[in-house]
């Protein structure tokens, strides 16, 4: 992952800077800051590339862009933005329709088109998740997608909802993925947009059963990882919050060679293995690992563990810990 930030720049030249940086980073922009805030500013941009889709998370203090119709004219690479707010809140403004965002709501943007976007207004900042891919990857009408654009695709109800908790789960872990996750990572998010995007438009037959299967998938995954630590989280419950019947699940998972309570139970390993092997949660008992990761019983727990990893939760501990120590 690469990332640019005003950290290292004087507090008096950090909005020039990146006014200057963005717009070079991006698509032409005009990005101005209220010069009260100038002085306050700050941002930093997190890149990470999954195949020909592009993910950024933006953190930055309030401030606006701007892309006018003369920037678009000087350079123009016909793609689509897709925003999903993370924390905080932005409005945007595109071929005539204006949105107020919230944290977990989904818009589009397209870059042949005049917008203004204001990040963290009446706030102290903002962070949001925009994905930038070409506008060939959509098998969508592009005249029905026009009437997508700034129009907020809410993460409160139904597929916006499972769409935004796979956006959520993206941004804040786009840190972990390796180069080897970003090739699937590529199909998934471009499937769970698709499916996003047609939900909105009500036009299912415009996509393909494979894709809306990978998709559903896609959320459901996002789902579990975001649910790890609760003890009641099991393919029943999973089922219920996708309005899908239990036989439905299990038949997802099977195609992808995996069973539900295994891989949720592969999922909360995982996390506890990260934790166990952490530094900072050294004080932490291993029981209380185990519980926020969704293992209520301990004992329970170091048996899974050392059929997995073939040592107790304790002995990988220690290992852990001298390992650190040469």
């Amino acid at each position: 992952m690469e990332m640019v930030s005003t950290a290292e720049v004087p507090a008096e030249e950090r909005f020039a800077v990146w006014r200057e940086v963005s717009s070079k980073l991006w698509v032409p922009l005009e990005a101005r800051c209220e010069p009260h805030l100038e002085s306050e500013f700050r941002a930093q941009a997190d890149f990470s590339g999954l195949g020909l889709v592009q993910a950024m998370l933006l953190t930055t203090t309030p401030l606006s862009v701007h892309r006018t119709s003369k920037l678009i004219r000087q350079s123009d690479p016909e793609v689509f933005f897709l925003n999903c707010v993370v924390h905080g809140g932005m409005r945007a403004e595109q071929d005539g329709r204006c949105a107020d965002l919230h944290v977990g709501d989904l818009m589009l943007r397209d870059s042949s088109h005049p917008y203004l976007t204001s990040h963290a207004p009446g706030k102290s900042s903002n962070q949001v998740l925009v994905l930038q891919f070409p506008r060939s990857l959509l098998p969508l009408p592009q005249r029905d997608l026009r009437r997508l654009t700034m129009v907020p695709l809410p993460g409160a109800q139904g597929i916006g909802a499972l769409s935004s908790h796979f956006m959520l789960q993206l941004a804040r872990r786009l840190h972990e993925f390796t180069p080897s996750d970003t090739v699937r990572l590529s199909t998934l998010t471009l499937d769970v947009l698709i499916a996003a995007l047609a939900g909105a438009l009500d036009i299912h037959g415009t996509v393909s059963p494979e894709t809306r299967r990978r998709a559903l998938l896609a959320q459901i995954h996002a789902f579990i990882q975001q649910n790890l630590g609760d003890p009641t989280l099991t393919p029943g419950s999973v089922a219920a919050a996708h309005h899908i019947s239990l036989r439905s699940l299990h038949k997802l998972f099977h195609t992808e060679g995996h069973t539900v309570a295994g891989w949720i139970r592969e999922r909360r390993m995982l996390r506890c293995h990260r934790d166990l092997a952490d530094p900072r949660l050294a004080a932490q008992s291993i029981a209380a690992i185990a519980a926020r990761w969704g293992f209520a019983n301990s004992a329970h727990f170091s048996q899974a563990f050392r059929s997995v990893y073939g040592l107790s939760p304790r002995q990988f501990r220690q290992q852990s810990a001298i390992v650190r120590a040469y």
